[in-house]
């Protein structure tokens, strides 16, 4: 299966972040359905405010990505930090915040039920 950017359904759009995600994109056993986002982010989004009301007030979906371009750090529940940048792969671990520290481009594939309630709560969160 394959998909061209433009053609990835845009789920959520505010200032600074655009972020589009193709659903039913391929099954990872044990987790079931994956979904295939790919992310534009300015540097100084925060996801922070987005998730409050999550569990830990942080993401719970695992991702595996690759930066297209950029630079963000993720910091989980402990207050571990960790930067990824240009060039590399990426694994997240359920449990996180994000944080842009340059304009960024990535795509991350995600398990299709967990992620898609979490942009589910920072569509509602955007509402208010």
């Amino acid at each position: 299966m394959k998909i061209l950017k433009d053609n990835i359904d845009v789920k959520m759009q505010i200032p600074g972040a655009v972020i589009r995600q193709q659903t039913n994109f391929g099954d990872a056993t044990g987790l079931g359905k994956i979904s295939c986002e790919y992310f534009s982010l300015s540097a100084g989004v925060d996801t922070t405010p987005l998730f409050m009301g999550l569990e830990g007030n942080l993401c719970q979906s695992p991702h595996w990505g690759y930066v297209i371009s950029g630079k963000l750090t993720t910091t989980d529940a402990t207050g571990l930090e960790e930067s990824v940048s240009t060039n590399e792969l990426f694994y997240w671990p359920a449990g996180h915040n994000v944080k842009v520290n340059a304009d960024a481009e990535i795509i991350m594939f995600s398990p299709q039920h967990e992620h898609s309630n979490v942009i589910n709560h920072m569509i509602e969160m955007t509402k208010g």
